[in-house]
């Protein structure tokens, strides 16, 4: 059975806001068995705690957007994407300000932040959530779609569209890729983490 991980050591990245022009500073941080993603906002009073789930997400418009009890971080697609496509699942990230931190406007320097740390194996099994039948959710008012099909390896095909340009993207059986996966798999999941969840797991 495939094992939880979080990170060995700490790291901290700083770079302007895309929305804000902040001055800002991220620090992902390793964490206990079953934590999760959790991003605290040190730089607000009693320093509260989001959740990264679907749950908290309430905007997606130009980034996605976190909020509980009053309290919002945006910009966190590009973090999220690199915790997940390098195998990341509990993760404390602290930040000083509304927002992360733009960067390039990629996932590159979490990722080569989180392969500089490395990686440790935790005590508790991960949490599968295992595809058996077609799962499709569509949002009506701008036409995106995302089809969720069983499969015995991770692929994606993703359709892109921007006025008249379009993206295709067909990236399958990730494993079997070169090193270079992850400079692309993170830049592909931060678009559908920003794009599409806003939806909840299923029951």
């Amino acid at each position: 059975m495939l094992k939880q991980k979080t990170l060995k050591d700490s790291f901290s990245l700083r770079g302007k806001g895309l929305h804000t022009g902040l001055d800002l500073t991220v620090t992902f941080n390793p964490a206990p068995d079953n934590h999760g993603y959790k991003i605290q906002r040190i730089d607000l009073e009693g320093h509260p705690t989001i959740d990264a789930v679907a749950d908290n997400v309430t905007e997606t418009t130009r980034g996605t957007v976190l909020s509980k009890n009053g309290v919002k971080v945006s910009t966190v697609e590009h973090g999220m994407a690199a915790l997940y496509a390098l195998g990341i699942d509990n993760c404390l990230i602290q930040v000083n300000g509304p927002e992360f931190p733009i960067l390039d406007g990629s996932a590159q320097y979490y990722v080569q932040e989180i392969e500089r740390v490395g990686t440790e194996e935790q005590s508790a099994v991960k949490d599968f959530y295992i595809i058996k039948s077609k799962i499709e959710f569509r949002d009506e008012e701008t036409g995106s779609s995302i089809i969720v099909l069983p499969d015995e390896n991770f692929s994606l095909n993703v359709l892109v569209s921007y006025d008249s340009t379009i993206i295709l993207i067909s990236l399958l059986h990730w494993k079997t890729w070169p090193s270079s996966k992850t400079k692309w798999l993170p830049a592909v999941l931060s678009y559908l983490f920003a794009k599409s969840n806003r939806f909840s797991r299923p029951d």
